[in-house]
C-alpha cells in the first residue's frame, strides 16, 4: 500500500492513509483489549482439585494445599482475602513452594492471609522473591531464557517470614528434610532452597523413609527433579513457572523460566516419563502450580489463570 502523493491524487493518498489508520486503531484496540483481559485474568483465581494415586494400596486417602507464587505486596486486599478462606478446605497438609513476597512490606500481609491455615501441618521453602525484591525489567526477556537476579538487588524480611511460618509449626525444608505425622503414618520430606538462584544443595541423606516421601523446591530444574528421584521421593511439588504465565489458547505455555519442557508448566504430570499410573514405571508424579500472583511489573496473566491446588493423594491399584 503506498502512501505517496506524486504516484497518486490526493483521494487516493487519502483513501490509503484511512486504511492505513484503520489497521492501526483496529491493532490497537486488540491490544488493549488483550491487556485488559490480562489484568482481569490475574485477578480470577482458581482452586484446582487433582486425585493423584501414589499410596500404598489400601491406605486412606490424605489431602494437601499446594501454594505457590503468592507474589504479595500489601494492597492486594481480594488475594489475600482469598487465600485465608482457603483454610475452609482443612487440608492434612499444606505445601509452600516459595516466591510469598513480592514487596518489602508484604510479610505482615502474607502471614495474617495464612494465619489459618498455619494451624495446620505445612512445609515449605523459600525462592528468589522472598530474598529480593523485584525490579522493573522487559517483560520480553522471560522468552529469551531464565531470568536472572541483576546486581545490588535490595533484600527482603525473608528471616521475618521464616520465623513466622517455622513459629506456628511449618517445616522449612530449604536444603533440609523433616519429618510428619499424618493420618497415623509417617511422612517425610527432602527440599532445597531455590534452584532458580543456585542456592539447591541436596541435604545429607539421613536414612529415614516413611510411607510417603515427598520432595520439595521453588523452581523445577531437571538436577532438582533428577535428585528427589533418585533418593526415592514419591512425588514433587514446585511453582516458579507460573504456568507459562502468558499462554497460547490450545496450545499452552511458551516458557517455563527453567530447564524443564513447557509440557510440563503446570499441572500433574510425571519425571522423567510417563506418569506413573500411565506407564511410567521409572517415573515420580511431579505437581507444578501455576502460582497465585505474578510480578508486579507483569500484572497480567492469558489463558492462565492463578490458582491454588487440593491435590488428594490415594492408593494405587495393588
Amino acid at each position: 500500500m503506498a502512501l505517496d502523493p506524486a504516484a497518486a491524487g490526493p483521494a487516493a493518498w487519502e483513501a490509503d492513509l484511512s486504511a492505513v489508520l484503520g489497521t492501526v486503531a483496529a491493532a490497537g484496540a486488540v491490544a488493549v483489549g488483550g491487556l485488559a483481559w490480562g489484568l482481569a485474568e490475574a485477578q480470577a483465581f482458581a482452586l484446582r482439585r487433582v486425585v493423584v494415586p501414589v499410596l500404598e494400596p489400601g491406605s486412606r486417602p490424605v489431602t494437601v494445599l499446594h501454594l505457590s507464587d503468592l507474589h504479595v505486596t500489601p494492597r492486594q486486599t481480594r488475594k489475600l482475602a482469598w487465600i485465608r478462606a482457603l483454610a475452609a478446605e482443612e487440608p492434612d497438609l499444606v505445601v509452600g513452594t516459595g516466591d510469598f513476597l513480592a514487596h518489602a512490606d508484604a510479610v505482615t500481609p502474607v502471614l495474617e492471609a495464612l494465619d489459618p491455615l498455619l494451624d495446620r501441618p505445612g512445609v515449605f521453602v523459600r525462592g528468589s522473591n522472598d530474598y529480593f525484591e523485584p525490579r522493573p525489567l522487559n517483560p520480553l526477556k522471560y522468552f529469551m531464557g531464565p531470568s536472572k537476579v541483576r546486581s545490588a538487588p535490595r533484600p527482603l524480611r525473608t528471616q521475618d517470614l521464616t520465623t513466622g511460618l517455622t513459629s506456628r509449626g511449618w517445616i522449612d525444608l530449604d536444603n533440609a528434610r523433616g519429618v510428619l505425622e499424618l493420618g497415623g503414618r509417617t511422612v517425610t520430606f527432602v527440599g532445597v532452597d531455590d534452584p532458580h538462584i543456585g542456592r539447591d544443595a541436596m541435604p545429607a541423606d539421613d536414612g529415614r523413609r516413611g510411607e510417603l516421601h515427598i520432595g520439595v523446591a521453588h523452581a523445577p530444574y531437571r538436577r532438582v527433579l533428577e535428585g528427589f528421584r533418585a533418593e526415592g521421593s514419591q512425588i514433587v511439588f514446585a511453582g516458579h513457572t507460573h504456568g507459562g504465565q502468558v499462554c497460547v489458547p490450545g496450545w499452552g505455555a511458551l516458557v517455563t523460566n527453567c530447564d524443564l519442557d513447557t509440557r510440563r508448566a503446570k499441572g500433574l504430570s510425571g519425571w522423567p516419563g510417563a506418569r506413573p499410573d500411565a506407564g511410567g514405571e521409572e517415573s515420580v508424579w511431579l505437581h507444578v502450580s501455576a502460582g497465585l500472583g505474578t510480578s508486579p511489573y507483569a500484572p497480567v496473566r492469558f489463558a492462565c489463570r492463578p490458582e491454588a491446588t487440593v491435590l488428594t493423594l490415594t492408593a494405587r491399584e495393588g
